[in-house]
């Protein structure tokens, strides 16, 4: 029997912690765990839990001496000199007892998921620890300390002969992603992202395209800042189903970083969870439309961590596995009352923002005919080429 989707899900997420002050927080999957509990949606057969990625595993896509470092690292704890040459001790990428473990997690996680749709034990599997796009093969970046998209997909790679397709939502480009498979043409990378001339890691131009055999099979779509729903949702709609048409997947991989949110304090998108909603419905359709149903998703970032991503990622799960979906369900005021004391503001107390909400932004033209030049740029510079 198939099973519709698959929640892949372990306590131990909460040690991927580099400190208490740290944006990327683990309290948010543990807070969005227990507000998919808290209404029903996550039966006991839909829960899958993972175990640590193999040093094998790993080396699917990182270097042996980098693994070898981390794990070093891993368990004196502490900052060791030279170690910022990988991307570790560094304020993105602090040190913390129990690293290799915590982040080798993460990576067996979404492996996990991507094995699970393989083995055709379920059609869809979601992964909300992953999403770790900035890790390079021998650094960390971005508080990514393993690459687990990477690995998966090329642990697919190694077991099926499925052509992969890689949607990126996160407000920050998946420069980690697009490098593994720059040269690949058996995958196809999609990023939406803030424009790197404002936002970390800087990258991810719509001249990025790809290179050698893989020329062509990269595609960046770099956001003006302060996009917003209405902007953003019209390049999703238009480019990523003539990918699919082109490119012909076999599976779609995706990341749900919901740092686009308004509200998020890193980024400078004006998303609201309409956004998060309506993206996460195409994919479906598209995933069933296209492949067989088969979708592997992950989370990435978001730091408003009680606020908003609970909340989004909620919306997800219930899109995945089928749920009836109300946006204006009103959140348990059991939940509330748990996770309340840990927040720095009111929480609110719908899974959806209001449906009249819309940021007032100024130079709003401006922004979407920005975007709208992107976009032209993109039906006719690439694809009509």
């Amino acid at each position: 029997m198939v099973v519709d989707a698959l929640f892949v899900y372990h306590p131990d997420f909460q040690r991927y912690r580099f400190h208490q002050d740290h944006p990327f927080n683990p309290l948010r999957l543990a807070a969005t765990y227990d507000l998919m509990t808290t209404l029903d949606l996550l039966p006991a057969d839909a829960i899958v839990e993972p175990s640590c990625a193999t040093l094998e595993e790993l080396a699917l896509f990182h270097e042996p001496h980098y693994v070898q470092l981390v794990r070093d690292l891993s368990s004196r704890g502490e900052k060791a000199y030279g170690a910022e040459r990988w991307g570790l001790g560094t304020d993105d990428n602090p040190i913390f007892q129990g690293m290799h473990e915590a982040a080798s997690l993460a990576v067996g996680a979404t492996l996990k998921a991507a094995q699970l749709v393989a083995s055709g034990k379920t059609r869809r599997a979601l992964n909300l620890s992953g999403g770790l796009h900035h890790a390079g093969p021998g650094h960390a970046s971005g508080f990514c300390i393993y690459n687990d998209v990477v690995i998966a997909i090329r642990w697919l790679q190694a077991h099926t002969d499925w052509r992969v397709l890689y949607v990126d939502l996160d407000a920050h480009h998946a420069d980690g992603v697009q490098n593994a498979f720059y040269t690949d043409p058996t995958v196809f990378v999609l990023s939406f992202h803030e424009s790197g001339q404002y936002l970390f890691p800087g990258s991810g131009a719509v001249e990025e395209r790809g290179h050698g055999a893989g020329a062509g099979y990269t595609l960046n779509v770099p956001l003006a800042p302060a996009t917003d729903d209405k902007s953003w949702l019209s390049l999703f709609e238009a480019i990523v189903p003539r990918v699919i048409q082109e490119f012909q997947p076999d599976v779609i991989v995706s990341q749900h970083g919901c740092d686009g949110h308004f509200a998020d304090p890193l980024a400078d998108l004006c998303a609201t969870t309409r956004f998060y909603v309506t993206t996460a419905h195409w994919l479906r359709c598209w995933a069933d439309r296209y492949c067989q149903g088969r979708w592997i998703a992950t989370g990435g970032g978001g730091y408003q961590v009680l606020s908003v991503v609970p909340r989004v990622w909620t919306l997800l799960w219930t899109i995945m596995a089928g749920f009836p979906l109300d946006e204006q369900a009103k959140i348990p005021e059991l939940w509330l009352r748990r996770w309340q004391p840990h927040a720095p503001s009111p929480l609110p107390t719908a899974l959806s923002d209001p449906p009249e909400l819309s940021m007032p932004v100024r130079d709003r033209h401006r922004i979407d005919a920005q975007n709208r030049q992107t976009l032209d740029t993109i039906l006719h510079n690439i694809f009509d080429n």
